[in-house]
């Protein structure tokens, strides 16, 4: 039997704000569908500031946004303009082509708030990783959940222990958010061939290790696992069936081809691409 991989993450910022990011790593550059994996850091932002991702494209990927503390407005050139809560799922596809904001709303840079979440992306399947874009936003209160023994569980997206979200993931998927009271255990299953653990509040022992709190831990494929919480805990779990094919990235984008992320550079370059209605602003190309 292997043993579980451990992934330290990269402390980054986006726009300002500190983010941990596990995925992708040297180590490992995908679990299950899930390229990318960025933990938005509790922060305060007083009177007068917030976050602000100004107007930036994707393709070949869907983005899913999930917020513990705090809100977001997400604004996309669809034309949707959603406000975004604790709980809520935020699901963008971008296919051919999309491109989004996402800021703190007007309301609470006036009066000062705090933010906290995750944000992963999505690589999808080669047949549909040029099809059309779309949005869906899905409040707390879709999102199914089940609570037992000291341990809740709420299926963000996919599937898993007994629990369907209504999330429109277009590969099997695996996202729930767990939270365990101290002395809770819970048997993590062989349901998806690809999983992983993100510790991100408190003190959990996976098989009797600690687990190191803000790495994510890869678990070796067809193996089960029994979590314990040492005291109130809350994870984050990924997985879902391997990719079709290894995925490229570069900035923003995700394909399987190069040719599909030199054009999507050269369309965003050029400015040959959908706009945010009402927004002017726009992050450019890197070198």
């Amino acid at each position: 039997m292997s043993a579980p991989l451990n992934i330290r993450p990269r402390a980054e910022e986006v726009a300002g704000q500190p983010i941990l990011r596990p995925l992708p790593s040297a180590q490992c550059r995908s679990v299950g569908p899930f390229v990318f994996f960025d933990h938005m850091l509790p922060s305060a932002y007083e009177p007068g500031r917030g976050l602000d991702v100004r107007q930036h494209p994707h393709i070949g990927l869907s983005t899913l946004t999930y917020l513990f503390e705090g809100e977001l407005q997400h604004k996309d050139s669809l034309g949707s303009d959603q406000r975004v809560k604790p709980g809520d799922v935020s699901w963008m596809t971008a296919g051919s082509g999309v491109a989004h904001v996402e800021r703190t709303p007007a309301d609470l840079v006036s009066s000062g708030s705090r933010i906290h979440g995750l944000q992963v992306w999505l690589a999808l399947p080669r047949e549909l990783e040029s099809c059309a874009p779309s949005y869906s936003h899905h409040p707390a209160s879709a999102l199914p959940e089940q609570e037992s023994l000291g341990v809740r569980i709420r299926m963000v997206a996919g599937t898993g222990f007994c629990l369907t979200s209504p999330v429109p993931v277009l590969s099997p998927t695996l996202y729930a958010d767990l939270q365990l009271e101290a002395g809770a255990t819970l048997a993590i299953p062989c349901e998806h061939p690809q999983r992983a653990l993100y510790l991100l509040d408190g003190e959990a022992l996976l098989d009797d290790q600690p687990l190191e709190p803000n790495s994510l831990v890869v678990l070796p494929e067809g193996v089960e696992f029994v979590l314990s919480a040492c005291g109130a805990c809350r994870l984050a779990m990924i997985g879902g069936e391997p990719l079709d094919s290894p995925r490229r990235m570069n900035w923003n984008f995700v394909a399987s081809t190069p040719e599909l992320i030199e054009q999507a550079r050269s369309r965003w370059a050029a400015g040959d691409w959908p706009k945010v209605p009402g927004e002017s602003t726009r992050i450019e190309l890197p070198d």
